[in-house]
């Protein structure tokens, strides 16, 4: 009996994008900002959960994925995290051959809503940065929001990526491999049979597709199951019973569930874990272990442009489809619309002129700025890199200025952060990370001659808050301007 208990762990770029640095974040006291306050609340517990006569790195027992934002934030300030989430990731390798850990898309976009281009970058991105922290090529990669196409999965597999995790709702019909189109099955949430890896396949490979444990995940996740090891042991139990000796359980949340959301959270998984770990019977393996026994032999075709935590496909990031946390009765999410439509614009006309200024230089921009990834981790490289890929030998100032051009690209990629939706108010925190990526891109842009502030604000003009407060007006307040933010 396979046992996947897949923790999703994130955490946005907080860093002010001038300064380089997480700024104080009031609403995290009594820690300067959420990325201490989580760090101190779920990412180290969980490195040494202590249980009487144990102390447990659940990382070890668990499938898990860290974002690759939330990693370059804890190398400087907890990189005895980093070093627990790296040797639990080598002890689950030898123990099941298999690595726990999977990779995450770069920035956290909602990759259905991005271009196929921006889709590349993140994925290889991801890959990248998740080579250079673990020392290995990943297995899996998370999805953000499990938002998911064809076209996404396609990434995936043309970066030699080969699973992914989704929801049930997210199957649309199953058959076995190999079998004609009168095989295909129509399937539901409750009638898919997530005991199995399905194989959906693509023009350039395929990707194999664990499907979550719905019921389970919502119930550790919302429910009372981590008040206590004990209940939650049994409850594990009781679903790799259901699922027999040759299926997976694999339930899948937020990782900051245990220890953030749920305060005892760490430690009544550590009870679980040291509950079912010895048990000969069952095997708390990541995705892929469960794969190397149980070969995918059906293949899914998705539900296309879907995500696990909208009900109504990926709207949730731009229009007021419903879906929200949970804010004051009466608010609306309508400012979701108008700032999607000002980041895409954005976005495309920042592609322009990245394009055109960055040609000027280089032998081939969008290949560079997949490959510039290698600077980001290694800064030293720097000087090397841009000789390589230089179309011909670069003044001081002509390397300046595709340094500034890689930036740009790189803030155009955060800016499309999927927290910035996420959300019910635009005036929140999540929002404004945003517009401050947006507004650095924005200037760095203004640096080769390109102006697109005035038809940024423009457009952002009609995103209006509960609070009264416009886009336009949130933006000039406090994300412009690295002086004046």
């Amino acid at each position: 009996m396979f046992l996947a208990l897949h923790g999703h762990f994130y955490q946005p770029p907080r860093e002010h994008p001038w300064r380089g640095v997480v700024e104080p974040e009031p609403s995290a006291a009594p820690y300067q900002d959420w990325n201490a306050r989580i760090t101190a609340e779920c990412y180290a517990p969980n490195t040494a959960a202590r249980l009487p006569g144990a102390e447990v790195n659940t990382y070890e027992w668990t499938s898990f994925d860290f974002g690759p934002t939330l990693l370059a934030w804890l190398v400087p300030h907890a990189p005895e995290v980093l070093a627990a989430l790296r040797r639990a990731d080598r002890a689950s390798r030898v123990r099941t051959g298999h690595g726990n850990a999977w990779a995450q898309a770069y920035g956290h976009a909602i990759l259905p809503l991005s271009t196929a281009r921006d889709v590349r970058t993140q994925v290889l991105w991801g890959r990248a940065d998740f080579a250079h922290r673990f020392g290995r090529s990943p297995e899996g990669m998370w999805l953000p929001e499990m938002a998911v196409d064809r076209p996404s999965l396609a990434a995936l597999a043309e970066a030699g990526i080969g699973m992914t995790l989704l929801a049930p709702h997210q199957a649309r019909r199953v058959r076995p491999l190999g079998a004609g189109d009168e095989a295909w099955q129509a399937v539901t949430a409750e009638t898919l049979d997530t005991r199995r890896v399905y194989r959906c396949l693509l023009p350039s490979g395929a990707v194999d597709v664990v499907f979550r444990h719905e019921a389970l995940s919502r119930e550790i996740a919302f429910g009372a199951l981590l008040a206590e090891g004990a209940p939650l042991a049994a409850r594990l139990r009781s679903a790799l019973e259901d699922a027999g000796p040759a299926g997976i359980v694999a339930p899948a949340l937020d990782g900051e569930t245990y220890g953030h959301h749920h305060r005892a959270g760490a430690l009544a998984l550590a009870a679980a874990v040291v509950a079912l770990r010895d048990d000969p019977a069952v095997a708390l393996a990541g995705p892929a272990a469960f794969r190397a026994r149980h070969p995918a032999a059906h293949e899914v075709e998705i539900a296309e442009r879907t995500s696990w935590s909208c009900a109504h496909g990926v709207e949730r990031w731009r229009a007021d489809c419903g879906c929200r946390v949970g804010g004051e009765a009466g608010w609306s999410q309508a400012w979701r619309a108008p700032l999607r439509e000002a980041i895409d614009w954005l976005r495309d006309q920042l592609a322009v002129v990245y394009e055109t200024h960055a040609g000027e230089c280089l032998r081939d921009p969008w290949g560079a700025r997949d490959r510039w990834v290698e600077c980001l981790l290694a800064p030293e490289r720097s000087a090397g890199w841009l000789e390589a890929e230089a179309s011909a030998a670069l003044t001081a100032a002509a390397g300046a200025r595709v340094r500034d051009l890689l930036a740009l690209a790189r803030h155009a990629l955060l800016m499309q952060t999927s927290c910035g939706w996420f959300f019910d108010e635009l005036t929140g925190l999540e929002p404004l990370l945003v517009l401050r990526h947006a507004a650095r891109a924005i200037e760095l842009a203004r640096g080769v001659g390109a102006h697109l502030e005035d038809g940024f604000v423009t457009r952002l003009a009609s995103a209006r808050g509960n609070t009264g407060e416009t886009g336009a007006a949130l933006y000039r307040r406090l994300a412009r301007g690295g002086e004046d933010a």
